[in-house]
């Protein structure tokens, strides 16, 4: 239960990370384990495909330092989903905060 919840919120901050600058799963990775989440590749590259398959994120691959890379950033769709998350997570940290 603890892990669909939090599955919610590593969503979010894939879009918003994705919207700022092309993210990969190693950075990504480390970045919500400095936010306290406990996010390993079983669960974050199934999190990335499906955000990817509902158009949320596009992904393309580059070589870096020899090695292939693949790459995500939020979608125009991916954008207003986010717009949108801000929204209500700004309604419930009003709420959360009476």
């Amino acid at each position: 239960m603890i892990r669909d919840l939090f599955l919610g919120f590593i969503r979010i901050h894939i879009l918003h990370h994705a919207a700022k600058d092309p993210i990969y799963g190693l950075w990504l990775i480390e970045e919500l384990n400095h936010h306290g989440y406990k996010v390993g590749p079983g669960m974050l590259y199934p999190a990335l495909h499906k955000l990817e398959q509902a158009g949320l994120l596009k992904s393309y691959k580059e070589v870096r330092d020899g090695k292939v890379r693949k790459y995500y950033r939020t979608t125009p769709k991916g954008a207003r989903m986010l717009a949108e998350a801000k929204k209500k997570i700004d309604i419930l940290v009003e709420e959360i905060n009476e």
